[in-house]
């Protein structure tokens, strides 16, 4: 520790000590909430909507309102927020990362900050890692909730359409990252307003966020079907591709390098990023792919498909390896979760992986990170953080209708 730490204290700290004056105050209300019948405390919620709609601000009402979810906790679970849970939904609710140790109550910590942001009426999802996970919270946490006059709703593997639909219409949803990342996709290639099953995404709370965003992210979404397009032309690319030679890069280009105008040495007709699985064409990678189709410029917008097939075919036979990042059966190549080691039956083949027969050219219309779906919401704040990069904690949503197809 530096001596202007030992004088001003750490970050963390610093902010801590800006946010015990509020959990003083949710502890100084802890006797007008017991003294309420469950009547009482249950009208609160519609005593904070109504301030809400004459102006006042979240962060108006969030004592009052962790102390109501506090006392409903203790008359509904028989479990009272301790002050560090209470500081950890503040945290949450400010869109930020809580770390808090194993024993400290992670779960019950959610309710506050879920409970606070939905009273705007625009929904909340918790996303947490697996279906037992969401359904067990929304039993268990969903008490609180339900007390106090807020809607729950849970999202699983196995629910239609229209049960998304209505859970997702609640004022609390529990959902799985998987779940959540699957139905914006297949909202995206919704045609009518009415199949959609998303409402518009304003606040989540992510369990397990260095699972989520990091770990697990690392494995695309993929949705696929059947497309009348014929598979000549990537069974063309993965020939050529097969047939340049893989290079290597000086050291990793950087803004400062684009900046100061220092160039990059690439060796071979592609380099491949085995961390990030990006494969890129080099100079001499390019103007082979060129000579390969008679073209004058692979960047020319009429040359896109043969650019996607190419890096498909590279990636496919540098990246994809058979019984470790996909399976075939029946003819089919199906996924494996880099993650849990599972199969993602039924939600995605790869129409990539080398040499490998396949009915018909497979058509993915999106293919979508976990990290990038996080990144749709207004505010979402993650739980259970390590150390998350920056660049992950911010990020605005934008209903698939307004910009569908983005990735």
């Amino acid at each position: 520790m530096n001596l202007i730490e030992k004088v001003f204290g750490t970050h963390s700290e610093r902010e801590l000590k800006m946010i015990r004056p509020i959990v003083t105050k949710i502890e100084s209300l802890r006797p007008e909430m017991m003294a309420m019948s469950d009547e009482e405390l249950r009208d609160q919620t519609r005593i904070f909507r109504e301030r809400l709609a004459d102006g006042a601000t979240l962060d108006d009402v969030l004592p009052e309102a962790f102390a109501t979810v506090r006392e409903a906790a203790r008359r509904t679970l028989n479990m009272e927020h301790f002050p560090v849970q209470l500081i950890g939904g503040i945290v949450l609710h400010q869109g930020r990362i809580a770390e808090m140790r194993t024993g400290e109550g992670k779960t019950l910590v959610s309710t506050c900050p879920a409970y606070l942001n939905a009273l705007k009426g625009k929904g909340v999802q918790i996303v947490t890692v697996n279906d037992y996970l969401a359904k067990r919270d929304a039993e268990w946490m969903g008490q609180v909730h339900r007390f106090l006059g807020m809607t729950v709703g849970v999202v699983l593997n196995d629910m239609t359409s229209e049960q998304r639909k209505e859970a997702y219409a609640c004022d609390i949803t529990y959902v799985t990252n998987n779940e959540l990342g699957f139905d914006y996709l297949r909202d995206n290639m919704s045609i009518y307003k009415e199949q959609l099953v998303l409402r518009d995404l304003d606040y989540c709370i992510i369990d397990e966020v260095d699972s989520v965003l990091i770990d697990e992210a690392r494995t695309p979404l993929i949705i696929s079907g059947q497309s009348g397009k014929s598979t000549k032309l990537y069974e063309v690319c993965d020939v050529l591709a097969r047939q340049l030679e893989r290079g290597t890069v000086s050291k990793e280009f950087s803004k400062i390098d684009a900046i100061m105008g220092e160039e990059i040495e690439e060796t071979g007709d592609f380099v491949v990023d085995e961390k990030d699985k990006v494969v890129n064409l080099t100079e001499q990678g390019v103007k082979k792919v060129e000579e390969y189709f008679h073209i004058e410029n692979l960047a020319d917008p009429e040359n896109l498909e043969i650019q996607h097939n190419i890096i498909l075919a590279l990636r496919a036979n540098n990246l994809m390896f058979r019984d470790k990042d996909y399976v075939v059966k029946d003819d089919e190549v199906l996924i494996v979760d880099e993650f849990t080691g599972r199969i993602m039956s039924g939600q995605g083949a790869c129409k990539c992986a080398p040499r490998v027969p396949y009915p018909g050219y497979r058509n993915i219309p999106e293919l979508l990170q976990q990290v990038h779906q996080e990144g749709r919401y207004d505010r979402y704040c993650p739980d259970r953080g390590k150390r998350v990069p920056q660049h992950l904690c911010h990020g605005r949503y934008r209903h698939p209708h307004q910009q569908a197809y983005d990735s």
